[in-house]
């Protein structure tokens, strides 16, 4: 069996990722988390997945059990998430750095082939180009959040440096799907309109996004897992259809059938970037087949609410 960790497993992205990994017969996967953010509903009901509730940022909770299992992979997803929540609370995010730490020392001390770390977008800060390339484009946030995610890239070349330990490092860029948290734009969006209730738009609504369906970004992650020649890289993980925070909203009443109405609240004062747009070119070849346009994506997030309300 191929023994693997994912830390912040009972989030959003990373339960996706158990599940498509427990779909191999060869997987046993292990999941921890402290439930910060996670949910326990998002646990993948399997006999090869095990659940264990830990802090990572706690190094003799998350060495025993890496002591005990003697990883073949492991995925680093836990992390404080959320603009609001991180914004709110910098101390706690910075404390993430020690998480960082503490995964890594341990994967180069109990033989983990390789780290896969979940970086994100917002390492680019307020865009001088666009698309945003993996090599070309300046890491330059100041916002805690970022400089953390930022942190942990470092840390993962540093290791690879001293102790030979490979990584894969992905950008996260934003990401939907059924099981997303409700306080994320696109499901905020969706639970809105479809109790018909005022859909909130900070400013004009100008700033433009992108929007990464689940299976997209977990096919890719798991081909760079299958295949070594991804080793001791950084990928976007995302989509590249640019659309507004209030174009978004006019799609999602639209194909709801809503009766909602868009509401404009004040500009955020910080952590609100105007631009995001990924240069996924690594990611196309990698996944080898067309990206879920959002439109068919938002489709299937509707018709997997409506069978498990």
């Amino acid at each position: 069996m191929v023994k693997v960790l994912i830390t912040g497993g009972a989030g959003f992205i990373s339960s996706s990722l158990a599940e498509k990994l427990l779909s191999f017969e060869e997987f046993e996967v292990v999941l921890v988390d402290n439930f910060l953010t996670g949910r326990k509903e998002n646990i993948p009901k399997d006999k090869r997945c095990t659940f264990i509730n830990c802090d990572v940022n706690n190094f003799e909770d998350i060495s025993t059990l890496m002591t005990a299992y003697k990883f073949d992979y492991v995925f680093h997803y836990a992390a404080v998430v959320g603009v609001a929540r991180t914004l709110q609370n910098p101390v706690m995010v910075l404390d993430d750095i020690q998480g960082i730490r503490n995964i890594l020392t341990l994967c180069k001390n109990t033989g983990v082939k390789r780290i896969f770390y979940s970086s994100s977008s917002e390492v680019y800060g307020e865009p001088v180009s666009m698309p945003q390339h993996e090599y070309t484009t300046p890491l330059n946030s100041r916002l805690p959040y970022a400089v953390v995610k930022n942190i942990g890239e470092s840390y993962c070349r540093s290791y690879l440096q001293e102790y030979n330990l490979d990584y894969t490092i992905f950008r996260f860029f934003n990401t939907y799907g059924p099981k997303q948290s409700p306080d994320f734009v696109m499901s905020k969006f969706l639970n809105s309109a479809l109790k018909n209730e005022d859909i909130t738009v900070y400013g004009n609504g100008s700033q433009s996004r992108t929007f990464c369906y689940i299976d997209d970004n977990i096919d890719a992650c798991l081909k760079i897992l299958f295949d070594d020649k991804y080793k001791n890289e950084v990928y976007n993980i995302g989509n590249d259809h640019v659309i507004t925070i209030k174009e978004l909203a006019e799609t999602i009443i639209e194909l709801t059938g809503s009766f909602s109405k868009i509401i404009h609240l004040p500009a955020l004062k910080e952590g609100d970037m105007t631009k995001r747009q990924p240069d996924i070119s690594n990611m196309k070849k990698i996944l080898g087949r067309p990206l879920i346009p959002y439109k068919e994506g938002i489709k299937k997030v509707l018709e997997a609410w409506s069978s498990n309300p």
